[in-house]
């Protein structure tokens, strides 16, 4: 770990995506990133991504923003944003993505919002949100399903009363919208063999350049970029399911597996073998795998991934305690060289992680612990 709280082994990264069978519809993440770049795309969850260290840039509503360890990125779902590292050092992070359907539960349950609810702002600084998701991801790691859910229920209640409110709705008003949404009918509808710009255009009664600014403007990206959005998502499914990554390539429009590989490190972060193995987990936990917890939880972190660029090749799978939390699979400083503090926002001593304080729960609540 550098100094200052900086990120340890600026060469390496680091990214475990999963799913806990306990929190169904709910992907996690722990990742760090030095050199990644995460292409526009979108998410159909939610992303409530707690910074632990170093700092990401990420474009969103026309602007790039900035979030440091202690801030929280906040992305509504099919919204278009980017990723990447905002300091040298790169950054390290926990990400929770519920469902649509999972925070309008909680926000009728806690809140006093109407309409479809949303995240008002991109980045919020609430270093107490960003321990609960830690938390979140830690109580999966360890199979406590009570503390999983309570705690994920409280992280979203406390940042759609700091931070939410509604949705605006899409509804294409305008002629180029109207266009735009038949464009993307199209697509949608020929997926692995697309039409050419010109002839989308053309079919449509548009001009190219026209048809491409109407999309752009409708959906945040042009329409070659959302194509490649939706095939990677549509993959996902299909992993999901059990196809292998090879028949889901060509099943969605890509030529290959490499080339599916390629376009989905750079929206998911990790690889789809990857990320179908941490499904096939999923999956026999469901069924029950008869096996004792330390067994079980060596399997669940059997799936974290690892890039290897070229200023470090050596492979690290140490734990790292910090806030409160450990985070497994990271490379990080050992007991004996630990020396200066890792920048934590707020308090050094937070709460444990089974049971948030009760001055700082939402009020209100009904998993408040003072009822």
């Amino acid at each position: 770990m550098a100094e200052n709280g900086g990120v340890a082994g600026a060469g390496r990264e680091r990214a475990r995506h999963w799913q806990y069978a306990e929190l169904p519809g709910v992907d996690l993440l722990r990742a760090r990133y030095v050199h990644k770049t995460f292409v526009r795309h979108t998410h159909e969850n939610f992303v409530i991504a707690a910074i632990a260290d170093g700092a990401e840039i990420f474009h969103h509503g026309g602007a790039d923003r900035y979030a440091g360890a202690g801030t929280l990125a906040l992305v509504n779902p099919d919204t278009p944003h980017t990723g990447r590292a905002g300091v040298p050092e790169g950054w390290r992070y926990g990400a929770v993505y519920p469902s649509p359907e999972l925070v309008a539960e909680i926000a009728a349950e806690t809140t006093v919002l109407r309409g479809t609810p949303g995240f008002l702002t991109p980045v919020l600084d609430d270093p107490y949100a960003v321990r609960l998701v830690h938390q979140v991801l830690r109580a999966a790691d360890e199979g406590n399903a009570l503390a999983a859910d309570t705690l994920l229920r409280a992280a979203v209640t406390r940042l759609l009363r700091r931070n939410g409110g509604p949705l605006p709705q899409r509804t294409p008003r305008t002629a180029g919208a109207r266009v735009a949404a038949r464009a993307r009918a199209v697509l949608e509808e020929r997926l692995v063999r697309p039409p050419t710009l010109e002839r989308l255009a053309g079919d449509l009664g548009t001009s190219p350049f026209a048809l491409l600014r109407a999309f752009r403007d409708a959906y945040g990206m042009p329409p070659h970029a959302w194509l490649t959005d939706v095939r990677v998502r549509r993959a996902r499914g299909l992993l999901d399911a059990g196809v292998v990554p090879a028949e889901a390539a060509l099943a969605v429009g890509f030529t290959d597996q490499p080339h599916l590989n390629r376009h989905f490190t750079r929206i998911v972060g990790v690889p789809p073998g990857s990320y179908q193995r941490e499904r096939k987990n999923v999956q026999e936990a469901r069924r029950g795998p008869g096996l004792g917890s330390d067994a079980w939880q060596k399997k669940q972190l059997s799936g974290t991934y690892e890039v290897r660029t070229p200023e470090t090749q050596t492979p690290a799978t140490r734990t790292y305690e910090a806030q409160g939390y450990e985070t497994q699979g990271y490379e990080a400083r050992t007991p004996e060289t630990q020396t200066h503090p890792v920048r934590t926002a707020g308090s050094p001593t937070p709460p444990s992680y089974g049971t948030p304080s009760a001055s700082e729960w939402p009020s209100g609540s009904p998993a408040s612990p003072s009822g």
